[in-house]
């Protein structure tokens, strides 16, 4: 078990940091799959992972992919809202690219015909 830390700004003094722990041990592929996130009212949530192949194990978890769509979609909406801001388009432009090159990965492993399998 480990905790993460960067997500904090540092001298932050509100005090209202999320705590994130890592809650397995890394998998085949290097990664973890298992994050518990917790706040300051000792709110939970279980954040897991795909682990393994779907093909192979199945839809047993979230996908960075997915995870990263759904941050797109909370920056766009401030981005068309009263919250807009440069700091946002900038990371909005980043998740963005992100989320393409990981695309392009899926794309490249379709093409080889290894998506959803071990191999490399």
């Amino acid at each position: 078990m480990r905790i993460l830390t960067d997500h904090i700004v540092e001298n932050d003094a509100a005090g209202n940091q999320l705590q994130i722990e890592v809650q397995d041990a890394p998998g085949a592929g290097g990664a973890c799959h298992q994050y518990a996130v917790s706040g300051p009212n000792a709110t939970h949530l279980l954040v897991l992972f795909q682990n393994g192949p779907i093909r192979e194990s199945g839809v047993n978890g979230v996908t960075q992919e997915a995870l990263l769509a759904i941050v797109i979609d909370r920056l766009r909406s401030f981005q068309s809202g009263p919250f807009a801001c440069r700091d946002n388009a900038i990371a909005l432009t980043h998740f963005e690219e992100g989320l393409m090159w990981l695309q392009r990965r899926t794309r490249d492993r379709l093409r080889r015909a290894v998506e959803g399998t071990s191999q490399k």
